[in-house]
C-alpha cells in the first residue's frame, strides 16, 4: 500500500513510496513469489516420491451367473466318462488389497530431491532479479515526469515574463509610443510558449501513465510528484564514487545462470541415473471373502487372507541407446548455458563502462550547461534593461529569451541523463534496491 499523503483525490508520491508500492503490487513480482510457492511445492512433492507408499483398494462383485467348470464325474465318484459341472465361485465375493512400497535405492529418485532444493533457490533468485527491474523502471520513469515537470515550471516562469513584456507594449501601443508589429510579435511568443505548454502537459500525462503501469497501479489513480528543486540533483555529482572494477559473479543476472547452470548439471545426471539399477520393496495384504448371499466379511462368509513381501530390482541393459542421446541432450544444454553465461557477463561489463562513461559525459553536460544558464541568464537580462532604456530592439530580446529558453532546457535535459545513468550504474552493480530506502 501508499503511504503516501492524499488530498483532493490526489495521491502525491515519492521516489521511495513508488518503489514501494511497485513492489508490493507488480504483477511480475506476484508471478515470481508464486513461481516460488510452486517451487516449494515440488520439493514436497519429490520428497514424497522417497518416503513409503499405502494405498488400499477395496471391490464387491455380484455374481447372478455363477461360472462353472466342467470336470470328469469319475473324479468326485460318478460314472466314468461321463461329466458334472461345478460353480467356481459365490454369488457375492469381495476384495480388499492394502498394498506398501518403499524406494531403496533410486539414483534417478535422489538427483530430483536435489533439483527440486536448487530450483526453490533458484525461482527466489529470479525473484529477486524481478524486483530490481521493477526497480529500475519506476526510477526511470519517476524521474522523466519529474524533470518535464521542472521544464512546465520553466515555462511558466518564460509566459510570466512574456505577459507582462506584452502589457507593457500593449500600453506603449495604446498612447501611440509603441508599434502594432511588436505587439504581434510577443503575441506570436506567447502563443508558441502555450502551445509548448499543453504539449509537455499532454507528454507529463502520458508519462505518469508509463510510471503508473510500471507500478502496477490502476490507471484511475490521479498521482502527483512533490515539486523538487531539481538542481539538488547536480549535489549528487560531487559525491559520486564509481569503482573500475565489476565483480560480475555477484550481480543477480549472473547468480540466476550459476544456479541454472547447476540445475541443468542435476538434469544431466538424473539422465546418467537411468544407467543405474533400482531396487525397492513391496508388501500386499489381501483379504477375500465369498457368500452366496450378501453377508460379506462376516462369519457365515467365506474369508481367506493373504500376505507377501517383494524384494524388486530392475536393471537396465539395452534401450538402442535412447538413455545415452538423452545425457547428450543434457551435456549440450550445459554448454549453452555456458555460453549465456559469458554473453550476459560480457552485456553486465558492457553496460557498467557504458553507464560510467555516460555518467562522466553527464557530469560535463551538467558543468557546462550550468555555466550557459547563469550566462544566459545575464545575457537576458542585461539585455531585458537596455530594451526597457531602448537601447535594443524587441527582436534581441526575443532572441534572448530563446537562448534562456533553450539553456534550461538543455541543463534539465543534462541533469536527466545524469540521473538515468545513475540509475543504470546503480543496476550494473547490483544497487539498485538501495533507491527504496534512499
Amino acid at each position: 500500500m501508499v503511504s503516501a499523503l492524499r488530498s483532493n483525490g490526489q495521491t502525491t508520491l515519492t521516489l521511495q513510496e513508488a518503489i514501494k508500492y511497485s513492489l508490493a503490487n507488480s504483477e511480475t513480482i506476484k508471478k515470481a513469489r508464486l513461481d516460488i510457492e510452486n517451487g516449494l511445492n515440488v520439493v514436497k512433492e519429490t520428497r514424497a516420491s522417497a518416503k513409503p507408499q499405502l494405498s488400499a483398494v477395496s471391490s464387491i462383485t455380484l455374481n447372478p451367473v455363477v461360472q462353472q467348470f466342467v470336470l470328469p464325474a469319475e473324479a468326485f465318484g460318478g460314472t466314468p466318462g461321463e461329466f458334472i459341472a461345478i460353480k467356481a465361485g459365490q454369488t457375492w465375493n469381495a476384495m480388499t488389497n492394502l498394498q506398501l512400497s518403499q524406494q531403496l535405492y533410486n539414483q534417478q529418485l535422489f538427483t530430483g530431491l536435489k533439483a527440486a532444493r536448487s530450483s526453490a533457490e533458484f525461482y527466489n533468485l529470479m525473484k529477486d532479479l524481478s524486483e530490481e527491474n521493477v526497480v529500475q523502471q519506476v526510477a526511470t520513469n519517476y524521474y522523466q515526469v519529474l524533470v518535464n515537470q521542472h521544464k512546465l515550471g520553466l515555462i511558466d516562469d518564460n509566459l510570466a515574463r512574456i505577459s507582462k513584456l506584452q502589457d507593457v507594449l500593449q500600453g506603449l501601443y495604446e498612447n501611440g509610443l509603441g508599434r502594432k508589429i511588436d505587439v504581434d510579435r510577443i503575441k506570436v511568443n506567447r502563443v508558441n510558449l502555450e502551445t509548448q505548454k499543453a504539449q509537455l502537459l499532454n507528454a507529463i500525462e502520458l508519462q505518469k501513465n508509463v510510471l503508473k503501469y510500471s507500478m502496477a497501479m490502476p490507471m484511475s489513480e490521479n498521482i502527483v510528484l512533490p515539486d523538487e528543486d531539481i538542481q539538488k540533483l547536480e549535489s549528487l555529482v560531487a559525491t559520486l564514487k564509481v569503482d573500475p572494477q565489476l565483480d560480475v559473479e555477484s550481480l543477480l543476472s549472473v547468480k540466476v545462470l550459476r544456479k541454472q547452470e547447476q540445475l541443468l548439471g542435476l538434469n544431466r545426471d538424473a539422465k546418467r541415473a537411468e544407467f543405474f539399477p533400482t531396487a525397492s520393496i513391496s508388501g500386499q495384504y489381501m483379504q477375500n471373502t465369498q457368500s452366496n448371499r450378501f453377508n460379506l466379511y462376516t462369519g457365515n462368509a467365506l474369508n481367506y487372507s493373504t500376505l507377501n513381501f517383494t524384494l524388486n530390482i530392475h536393471i537396465p541393459i539395452y534401450d538402442g541407446g535412447a538413455k545415452r542421446a538423452r545425457v547428450d541432450q543434457a551435456k549440450v544444454d550445459i554448454l549453452k548455458n555456458q555460453e549465456e553465461i559469458n554473453m550476459t557477463s560480457n552485456a553486465l561489463k558492457m553496460a557498467y563502462d557504458n553507464a560510467k562513461i555516460q555518467m562522466q559525459n553527464s557530469i560535463e553536460a551538467i558543468q557546462n550547461q550550468r555555466a550557459n544558464l547563469e550566462l544566459a541568464k545575464e545575457v537576458y537580462d542585461n539585455i531585458n534593461n537596455n530594451f526597457r532604456q531602448g537601447l535594443v530592439n524587441l527582436t534581441d530580446l526575443l532572441n534572448a529569451e530563446s537562448e534562456l529558453t533553450s539553456t534550461q532546457n538543455a541543463y534539465s535535459d543534462a541533469l536527466l541523463q545524469f540521473k538515468v545513468a545513475e540509475i543504470e550504474l546503480m543496476k550494473a552493480r547490483g544497487e539498485i534496491k538501495n533507491l527504496a530506502i534512499n
